[in-house]
């Protein structure tokens, strides 16, 4: 098994597995004239290994004058059904549920809504669920309702994102600040950076009031957009409204103005994190080390490959080739070596060509020394023939 797949939450009904592997035997638990616990019923499901036999069996339960199906049952027959991509099956125990009136809880939906979106990869059997939830006496709550937007916007299903958004009235849903970053989110991927910004104003009218991700998202896609200033713009007003800049919204100003070969006023604000009370992590160091060493400054870039390793943070392998190279290129042998060193000390292994580099600047500084040595005795050579 793989890693991923090792690290996937198992499934109820597989906690309840017994040794026994013989369906029959199972099934035969219903025939028992005995009184059968709920816990008992979940146990027999659970050991049901054939899933063509879950809707039968089920039926077969339901016809005890001792048992009546519980969402706990459902929800290892959806489970069950699901690993076993049975999805009509799930279709018709649904269809029973709602003729029968039974009533499910929020959470019964929202793993619902997540099996079609993510075991189906079905999306309009999301949004279906959704919609219908109100048919089954239960109303969606934000975090269901949050859960759908945010699967819209995954799939860059941006027209349907706005109707989804529309329906929350009917529904019964109250947005929260998360339901507007979902769509803010959205716009912005769909390239409607304007539009996300009345949205940002629009915010405050609904009751919710913006967070420092709302920020950091229009932050994000606008130095995408090589509009770092206008990103400077919203961080300013984000500043006004006292809320704090993490980490992230640092890392996101710092490689825009990178991108822009601002690099200088980058160094400048990564300077002032600390005096803000926050702190920069690996990325914030990667990302000014990459706009140093694309910006020449291997110098600069070399002081902060020093800071990072007395801070415990790694460069990259890339990063380290890459400022080695341009040591070597602006005759800095002395400031190279130093990089390699610290390159081998975090377990990085040169490759030939980094060693090549090396060589070839150590050999070329060696000639013009000897050059100029060479000069300089025939110079002297010449004024003691005068």
């Amino acid at each position: 098994m793989s890693r991923v797949l090792a690290r996937r939450p198992v499934p109820p009904f597989l906690r309840l597995r017994s040794t026994v592997c013989d369906d029959g035997y199972w099934m035969g638990r219903l025939d028992h004239k005995d009184w059968l616990a709920p816990n008992e019923v979940l146990k027999i499901f659970a050991n049901i290994r054939d899933p063509s036999l879950v809707t039968s069996v089920f039926n077969k339960a339901c016809n005890r004058r001792d048992y009546k199906p519980s969402e706990a049952l459902y929800s290892l027959m959806i489970d069950k059904l699901a690993c076993a991509r049975r999805f009509s099956d799930v279709e018709e125990l649904l269809t029973r549920a709602r003729t029968e009136k039974f009533r499910f809880s929020d959470e019964f939906f929202y793993r619902l809504i997540k099996m079609y979106g993510n075991v189906a990869e079905h999306l309009q059997k999301a949004i279906d669920t959704l919609l219908a939830m109100p048919g089954y006496n239960c109303w969606p709550s934000t975090k269901t309702f949050n859960y759908v937007l945010h699967m819209l916007v995954c799939k860059r299903q941006y027209e349907v994102v706005h109707e989804i958004y529309s329906s929350a009235p009917r529904l019964g849903v109250t947005l929260d600040t998360c339901s507007f970053n979902i769509l803010i989110k959205g716009l912005c991927q769909f390239g409607k950076i304007d539009e996300a910004m009345s949205l940002l104003h629009e915010i405050p009218k609904q009751g919710c009031q913006p967070n420092v991700t709302t920020y950091s998202t229009l932050m994000h896609f606008l130095c995408k957009r090589c509009q770092v200033d206008k990103a400077f713009e919203v961080f300013e007003r984000m500043q006004k409204q006292d809320i704090a800049a993490d980490t992230v919204v640092y890392n996101i100003l710092i490689s825009g103005l990178c991108r822009e070969e601002r690099v200088t006023e980058a160094f400048g604000l990564f300077k002032s994190m600390t005096s803000e009370g926050c702190y920069p992590n690996s990325g914030t160091y990667q990302v000014l080390l990459d706009g140093l060493i694309n910006s020449g400054k291997f110098v600069e870039a070399k002081n902060l490959v020093s800071t990072m390793s007395r801070e415990g943070v790694r460069p990259s392998f890339q990063s380290y080739k890459l400022l080695i190279d341009g040591l070597c290129s602006d005759d800095c042998l002395d400031d190279a070596h130093l990089v390699l060193k610290q390159m081998v000390g975090q377990g990085f292994v040169p490759r030939m060509g980094t060693w090549k580099k090396l060589l070839t600047s150590m050999f070329l500084q060696v000639m013009h020394i000897a050059a100029i040595s060479e000069r300089v005795t025939d110079i002297r050579q010449t004024k003691i023939s005068l």
